[in-house]
């Protein structure tokens, strides 16, 4: 049985109006139409929010935490992106950005970039333990994670095993506020400041982790106005922001390849750019690169689909805030520190997600792909999208699982029509005209 799993992509049906944009556009297939409505697969959705983007209508929305849920918590601590520092048109000093969160009534702000700096260190040792399976993947994006374990299970043994920036943050950040506080862990929540439908849902359902270090998650898009209201009010900050310029670098694609200090790394953004470099690699066409960066927003995280501001605009702007990061390089007793007294490896193995299998049985499910491709051939190759599905193929894949039939497509279906109108006019010419009362032909 497949596993189930929360999802932040979710959708709003009353808002759907049939359109089919989203079923174009979703990389794992994971949108059909019914009825004039769109359903999500949950299964197959991998949460990157590549539906939300597109969708003119927003019927796809992302569930993610209100603010108000910081009150949960006797303590809160804000874990902000390095995409937030982004967003601001006006604001040039990342202090000012952290100190607006205090006011907003968080406890404690603990930078996410600078969690970054520590992964960075922890990847770099991770990655000269293991000399096979090149190029290594990242696995700080976790949209991309979820797609390889969707479409490109052989590849699972690529990733590095390497807690998130985020995860690592919620750590330290709780670990270090209950020891300056003398206060207990279980009064303090952690929330992390998110661009991303796929935060939302790695935090409710980890990857590599049995529970999530986080205690939520807080769209960037929500407090983004509470927030600048806030940032008008800041008269003086200090000692808040702590990243190094390459941490706050994480933000941008290819920010991880840099902080990593790899020469030969590869970095691309959006998730169908990052599928077509995947199958190169499964390919083995790639096995010369060390390290491959996969993000599934284009720009990186500041393209995220929970973001206030244009991605590109906002990279601009995360380029130029760097040159004011005042944090300082991490020691090797720093990095040792933390490596002994935090969870910064996976400690479950990633397992893959067969969704494209069509039977468990192997016979089987060679008997049904021979049908599939057998229905696929008798198709129009159009990739219209009328009958609901995303395309021909994915057609003859629903018509082999059972969910629809060859008359779902329009081409068939008329095809189908003409036929019968055609048996009709030939059965009318050979049934002999009847009589009426009055004698005549009937018709005459």
């Amino acid at each position: 049985m497949l596993e189930r799993y929360y999802h932040s992509v979710t959708l709003d049906r009353e808002k759907c109006k049939g359109c089919t944009n989203c079923i174009k556009r979703c990389p794992t297939e994971a949108i059909r139409f019914a009825d004039g409505k769109a359903r999500i697969i949950a299964e197959r959705c991998i949460d990157c929010g590549e539906c939300i983007r597109v969708c003119p209508y927003h019927a796809k929305v992302a569930i993610t935490d209100p603010l108000s849920s910081i009150k949960d918590f006797k303590y809160a601590i804000a874990l902000p992106a390095p995409t937030l520092y982004g967003q601001f048109e006006k604001v040039h000093n990342l202090e000012d950005i952290l100190a607006g969160l205090k006011l907003l009534g968080f406890d404690e702000v603990y930078e996410v970039a600078r969690a970054a700096d520590y992964v960075s260190a922890f990847a770099q040792r991770e990655m000269e333990k293991r000399r096979g399976n090149r190029p290594l993947i990242s696995s700080a994006c976790p949209a991309i994670v979820r797609l390889i374990q969707v479409r490109f299970p052989e590849l699972i043994n690529n990733i590095i095993p390497i807690s998130s920036p985020m995860e690592v943050a919620a750590q330290i950040a709780k670990k270090t506020f209950c020891e300056k506080r003398g206060v207990r862990a279980e009064e303090v929540g952690a929330f992390f400041i998110t661009p991303c439908a796929a935060k939302m849902t790695v935090v409710k359902n980890p990857i590599g982790m049995d529970k999530s270090f986080v205690d939520g998650c807080i769209s960037i898009m929500d407090i983004y106005g509470p927030l600048c209201s806030k940032i008008r009010r800041v008269t003086s900050a200090k000692d808040l922001q702590t990243a190094t310029a390459l941490g706050v670098g994480w933000a941008n694609s290819g920010g991880e390849g840099r902080a990593l200090q790899q020469e030969n790394f590869l970095a691309v953004d959006g998730i169908h750019n990052v599928i077509q470099v995947l199958e190169e690699i499964e390919n083995g066409k790639l096995s010369d690169l060390d390290f491959f960066e996969g993000l599934s927003c284009i720009g990186g995280c500041v393209g995220g689909p929970l973001v206030f501001e244009n991605s590109f605009v906002a990279q601009n702007r995360v380029r130029r805030l760097i040159a004011k990061a005042k944090g300082t390089p991490l020691s090797e007793e720093e990095i040792d520190k933390q490596m002994s007294s935090i969870v910064w490896t996976f400690q479950k193995e990633i397992a893959p997600k067969p969704v494209m299998k069509l039977a468990e049985d192997l016979s089987v499910a060679i008997k049904k792909m021979e049908e599939m491709n057998a229905i696929f051939e008798q198709l129009p190759g159009m990739d219209c999208g009328s009958c609901g599905s995303p395309n021909c193929r994915a057609l003859a894949e629903d018509i082999v699982r059972g969910y629809a039939t060859e008359m779902d497509c329009i081409f068939k279906l008329k095809e189908k029509v003409k036929s019968l109108a055609q048996e009709m006019i030939e059965l009318a010419e050979k049934i002999p005209l009847g009589k009426d009362k009055a004698g005549g032909e009937v018709g005459e």
